[in-house]
């Protein structure tokens, strides 16, 4: 089949097998020119390994610390009449490129919300690699129905209290215009918190304490966001924001049921960075394209491959300290929030305009970015030729 990109709004239903596997090598390649990390962990968990964060994390860990790797996804597998999704290509051309490289992989497909996934995982640990030293949750997705009640939860992108308007970009017509966002009521701020907040987090920590196979000395870390005051009303304020204040508290909790293990639990504040989830947060895609334009002329731009390799190498592991905040938080936004990048992107904010978008926004960036996220636009792929779309996990079929 011969795959091309078909954008619908701020997703794009198509994806590309090679250029999937491009992208994954690719960064291997940049985690492998920074050789290894030093003190860095061995058999590691990756629960939302699939796609952004969560793959960056597994190929980081993996060809960086040269860690065994178990990754947790959800996606839908390709076939003749269309191709899966990004993140089943992505996990096919890691398990390749760790077995060329004599590591183990193994992955699981299904929802990692219920207490099946977790019973098979712990059953997976306990056979393979007997106990885990570092354990990543790296979850984005907009449901979740609960393990124990069955009820079925679905986050929101609303602001709290009152109405919000901003700047905003429409990334298909590249128009700046204005968006108003009503405000979340109770249940959909409730409803969020469960689906992005801590709760199955610890529920998948709780597991693994239980079952022994935590390692002495193990430490987990979850992702979160806090960026500039002008994403705050629909991000920090909103209903993410309320979730990842739950986050924040279930990491002190966590903190304290992994003390007799020596161990630690983290979150890691990460830089706003094109992505599935990003892309549909209104007023970010604005914001994270003047970052771009910003952050490269100054020379400090990442994407997640290089944030998530520096979190490792120079904050979790490595010869460097975690150097956490006044909250105890891991912050590798710390270039992103730097004074001068926040006050040139703050000065861009004020002007932009649909006419002078290409002035102070990288939308060539942004654009090439989001298409990268499918496998489109990588060099070195022939997207011209007939490319398998029903490649499997290896690890899946075993």
């Amino acid at each position: 089949m011969i795959v091309a990109p078909k954008i619908r709004g701020f997703i794009c239903t198509t994806s590309h097998p090679d250029g999937c596997a491009r992208h994954v090598a690719d960064k291997i390649d940049l985690v492998k020119s920074r050789g290894p990390i030093e003190n860095g962990p061995k058999r590691v968990l990756v629960i939302g390994s699939s796609t952004g964060y969560g793959i960056a994390s597994r190929i980081a860990t993996a060809f960086g610390c040269g860690a065994s790797t178990i990754g947790v996804f959800f996606d839908k597998p390709g076939s003749e009449k269309g191709t899966g999704t990004a993140g089943w290509y992505n996990t096919v051309a890691f398990e390749k490129e760790a077995k060329a490289a004599g590591l183990y992989a193994r992955s699981f497909n299904g929802d990692a919300f219920s207490h099946e996934m977790k019973k098979t995982v712990i059953d997976a640990i306990k056979a393979d690699l007997k106990q885990i030293d570092c354990v990543v949750y790296s979850l984005a997705s907009p449901r979740r129905q609960h393990p124990d009640s069955g009820e079925i939860f679905k986050s929101v992108l609303k602001p709290l209290a009152r109405p919000f308007t901003n700047k905003n970009l429409n990334t298909t017509t590249k128009v700046v215009n204005e968006i108003t966002l009503e405000p979340a009521n109770q249940t959909e701020i409730d409803h969020t918190v469960a689906v992005m907040g801590g709760e199955d987090w610890e529920m998948w920590m709780d597991a693994l304490l239980e079952a022994g196979v935590l390692a002495d000395g193990v430490q987990t870390v979850s992702y979160s966001y806090i960026g500039p005051e002008v994403t705050w009303p629909i991000y920090t304020n909103g209903t993410i924001g309320a979730a990842k204040t739950d986050l924040e508290v279930t990491q002190r909790r966590l903190d304290r049921k992994l003390a007799p293990l020596n161990g630690k639990a983290w979150v890691s504040v990460n830089k706003a960075l094109v992505t599935q989830a990003s892309s549909a947060i209104p007023v970010v895609p604005l914001y994270i394209s003047l970052l771009y334009k910003v952050m490269k002329a100054k020379g400090t731009h990442e994407d997640t491959i290089e944030q998530m390799d520096r979190l490792f190498r120079e904050r979790l592991y490595g010869k460097c300290e975690p150097q956490p905040d006044d909250q105890g938080r891991i912050r590798v936004d710390d270039w992103e929030m730097a004074p001068d990048v926040q006050a040139a992107v703050d000065e861009a904010w004020k002007v932009v305009n649909t006419e002078n978008l290409q002035q102070y926004a990288d939308i060539e960036g942004y654009d090439a970015s989001f298409l990268r996220l499918f496998g489109f636009g990588l060099e070195g792929v022939d997207y011209e030729a007939d490319t398998d779309t029903t490649v499997e996990v290896p690890s899946l079929q075993a």
